[in-house]
């Protein structure tokens, strides 16, 4: 497969993507469900994180956020009135069980029920992520992740959620971003934990994929013909300049951010050329692990944000790390209010690629958004021309990987709902839904209406 850059586009319309596409939005429970304490919800590591000053830019928490736990009904009538098929959400993990050992909590399992009966009577194909980074904190103080034991756990949750909820999902992702639970919340301590040490960060990673692998075959057991499948957060690697220096940093750099995921759950181990640059820091893997990992699967979630640009970094340099790369931020790109990159190329790149080196089977776009600093009009519209033409183009690079043969299945916008955006707080949107925070009054921007309209078959680009 080759990469059509300057391809003629054509007219984008619901049809051309094929009559069994799925057409969602994402979101994730710590983010907008609320009621943190609420029918014995125990605190997560999150929770923790929030309460620690200086964690989170606006000092916010995740305490009420959308209040979706109670106000899930008139969400999901947005999601419908919106022409969506498919929901994808996540299940909170301290809902279920403390942690600590004990009963799974019936007040958790029947409100997933209760979701769950909601989108099938609004047409709402359930697709729902085990693992979206809310580790029970009593778990976290036993040593989380980075515990063999944790891996135990997860099984044992995967397994008392898919039992109750098995014949109404049939679509489940284990984990959401393993690299966002592993170096952001273990390296670099953007995320909770916080911690930063390299060799925690990576034993959590190879935990984590561990307990994909070995949930893989429980959720089997329990669900009638389960999808099962894991969501990575890949990013095309590029090249700050034509240096044969800066092009051996994006062979380093890719094979810890993408091949580190990809190889692994795909039969192949993990890049030697990326171990060899641990060192004494790599996992440890017992006999029997990398088959587990390798647990065979029925599709792929690809959440795609933006390209990596990285240069080179001497070895000699106090800053070089055992990748010796770091991150480049070229001030001539497009961008968002976020500051990520906006290259919808770097989509059709991903999907190709993917396709190419690994023939995952389905591959889904399982996240993919953007963050602007929206304003509420007098009349309470809002108008995110850049979020809207930011869907467009990206459902567009979708479409060209599938006329070169990609076999992409479905799209999942990122999200339904503005919601608490992990370290930023309130301070980021993703939405196509605007949500004011002070009285959850939801509003369709601009993007959600087109859309509607597009899911409804009455535009185009």
């Amino acid at each position: 497969m080759t990469i059509q850059k300057n391809a003629p586009h054509q007219p984008l319309a619901r049809a051309s993507f094929g009559d069994d596409f799925l057409w969602g939005c994402s979101t994730s429970a710590f983010q907008i469900e609320g009621a943190g304490s609420t029918d014995g919800r125990v605190a997560s590591i999150w929770d923790t994180f929030c309460a620690t000053p200086g964690k989170i830019r606006d000092g916010s928490d995740g305490q009420v956020a959308c209040d979706h736990y109670h106000r899930w009904p008139e969400d999901l009538d947005i999601g419908q009135s919106l022409g969506l098929n498919a929901y994808r959400f996540s299940i909170a993990w301290p809902r279920i069980f403390n942690g600590s050992g004990g009963a799974p909590k019936q007040a958790g399992l029947d409100f997933y029920e209760r979701l769950v009966d909601g989108m099938l009577e609004r047409g709402l194909q359930p697709w729902a992520t085990l693992y979206h980074w809310d580790l029970p904190q009593a778990l976290q103080d036993q040593g989380g992740w980075a515990r063999r034991a944790t891996v135990d756990a997860f099984v044992d949750y995967a397994d008392v959620v898919t039992r109750r909820l098995g014949d109404r999902v049939r679509h489940w992702i284990t984990h959401n971003e393993p690299w966002c639970t592993a170096m952001h919340g273990n390296l670099d301590g953007m995320h909770a934990p916080g911690l930063r040490d390299t060799p925690t960060a990576l034993q959590v990673c190879h935990h984590v994929l561990l307990s994909h692998g070995l949930a893989t075959p429980v959720i089997r057991a329990n669900v009638p013909h389960a999808q099962v499948g894991i969501a990575l957060s890949l990013h095309p690697i590029r090249a700050a300049s034509g240096s044969e220096e800066d092009r051996q940093a994006v062979e380093r750099h890719d094979g810890f951010r993408n091949r580190w995921f990809l190889d692994p759950l795909y039969g192949r181990g993990y890049p030697q050329d990326t171990l060899a640059l641990l060192g004494a820091a790599a996992p440890a893997v017992l006999e029997g692990d990398m088959q587990a990992i390798a647990a065979p699967t029925d599709f792929v979630g690809l959440n795609y944000y933006f390209p990596e640009v990285v240069r080179d970094v001497p070895a000699s340099s106090p800053a070089a790390g055992f990748l010796r790369t770091e991150v480049a931020l070229p001030q001539d790109r497009e961008r968002t209010d976020f500051g990520w990159e906006v290259a919808p190329d770097g989509l059709t790149e991903l999907l190709l690629r993917i396709a190419r080196d690994y023939r995952p089977g389905p591959v889904y776009v399982t996240e993919n958004g953007s963050s602007y600093d929206d304003l509420v009009q007098a009349d309470g519209s809002i108008d995110d021309e850049a979020r809207r033409h930011y869907l467009v183009r990206h459902l567009a690079a979708v479409r060209a990987a599938q006329e070169q043969g990609v076999d992409v299945k479905g799209y999942f916008a990122w999200s339904l709902l503005d919601n608490f955006e992990w370290s930023e707080g309130y301070l980021r949107r993703f939405g196509i839904v605007h949500v004011d925070f002070q009285t959850q009054l939801r509003t369709i921007k601009s993007s959600g209406r087109w859309y509607r309209e597009f899911l409804h078959g009455r535009n185009e680009r």
